[in-house]
């Protein structure tokens, strides 16, 4: 039977090599939600977001959840110290262009045309949202976490949750739909 995590890390405070196993089981997910905000140095913000959990660990309080929301949380703190250089990558893929071209039904590349160029709008819109909602939106999205383990994650209201993904969401389709209408 497998330890809980919560119990793993109350034990790690006495034997640091109880830690490992949340790495193991939590590194993955949390590695993917950093690679998806900010590329390749998710790599770094990992390491950096298991060394201060890690650090923290004693200080750890159980929620009613599991510790994904508390690692969740660690990571998007060390990201916003890295949120000028996400905002300079979304504006990057945005400034990447649209490539205008005409549309032929029976042509493949139109795919990779209408995907970049949706990849363009989608990095756009992203750079485009608060910061505050942009992290509620992909938490839901990229970290698929539950509208409570993010309110736990950011240490908001739910209702606050509720307010900064439907605004992110208005606005990402908003930018969305006007690529739509360019066409």
């Amino acid at each position: 039977m497998q330890v809980a995590d919560d119990v793993l890390i109350r034990e790690s405070t006495r034997d640091p090599e109880r830690f490992a196993p949340i790495f193991d089981r939590h590194a993955a997910a949390v590695h993917r939600y950093l690679a998806r905000r900010i590329g390749a140095p998710a790599d770094d913000l990992l390491a950096e977001t298991f060394l201060v959990a890690f650090r923290r660990r004693a200080s750890y309080r159980p929620m009613q959840l599991d510790v994904r929301p508390w690692l969740f949380g660690i990571a998007t703190n060390v990201l916003h110290r890295h949120v000028r250089q996400e905002e300079r990558r979304y504006r990057a893929l945005a400034r990447a262009g649209l490539l205008e071209t005409g549309s032929h039904a029976d042509d493949p590349s139109d795919d990779r045309l209408d995907a970049q160029a949706l990849r363009s709008a989608l990095a756009a819109a992203l750079a485009g949202l608060k910061p505050t909602d942009r992290d509620a939106l992909l938490l839901l999205a990229w970290a698929q976490l539950s509208y409570v383990e993010i309110a736990a994650t950011l240490n908001i209201p739910i209702g606050t949750v509720r307010s900064r993904i439907n605004r992110a969401r208005r606005l990402t389709r908003t930018a969305l739909s006007s690529l739509k209408e360019d066409r």
